[in-house]
């Protein structure tokens, strides 16, 4: 289930500000694996993103070296290769998005802002399909296990995802552009305080 969204049709700002919500609900899956891959600083990534939140309040807003952080952001990159364990995926996932987005705002492209739309779908549509192998190879272990677009679709973290993401979509396509709006956003992609895994995110 690919989710098309006409960002399109939006503004700079609101893309922006999409984007960083959808970052919100990808960020703590970084963290995550950075607490048990003694990998990655988070801290890098959670300023990056405040920064971007800053950006986005015209009444206060900042300017962003963007070399400069993508520089520092690509030293906290994972490559899958060195690591064993499934999550380092969706901190690949984060990191990518995060890098996507400051590309996007120091040269817009349609392709850049939809990239962390599908980055964060993503995340979710590997972790589903591999949650749903392991169940079904717990109970057949000579069998071969194949996975379905629709058992993906149909499970409940990939309709989340893609609710929210569409919910997302609806709200910041009407949204003033403001801090408020920005508020706003961060707590609708929050309010479960978990991540798009489903991961409880600690303060």
């Amino acid at each position: 289930m690919a989710i098309h969204l006409p960002l399109n049709k939006l503004s700079i700002w609101q893309q922006v500000a999409f984007s960083a919500a959808l970052l919100e609900r990808m960020l703590p899956n970084y963290q995550l694996f950075a607490e048990h891959a003694d990998f990655g600083n988070v801290k890098v990534l959670r300023n990056q993103l405040d920064l971007i939140w800053q950006w986005l309040d015209k009444a206060n807003r900042c300017k962003i070296n963007y070399q400069a952080q993508l520089t520092k952001l690509e030293a906290e990159v994972p490559n899958p290769e060195d690591f064993d364990f499934f999550g380092v995926f969706p901190a690949l996932d984060c990191a990518m998005a995060l890098m996507s987005l400051l590309q996007a705002m120091q040269e817009p492209s349609d392709d850049a802002f939809a990239n962390v739309s599908k980055l964060s779908e993503n995340s979710v549509s590997y972790y589903v399909e591999l949650s749903l192998a392991q169940a079904i190879d717990d109970n057949n272990h000579h069998d071969e296990v194949i996975i379905s677009p629709q058992q993906i679709a149909q499970h409940p973290l990939m309709q989340w995802e893609v609710a929210t993401q569409n919910e997302l979509f609806d709200f910041i396509k009407q949204a003033r552009e403001n801090k408020a709006s920005c508020l706003q956003a961060k707590a609708m992609v929050l309010e479960e305080g978990l991540s798009n895994l489903g991961i409880e995110i600690s303060a």
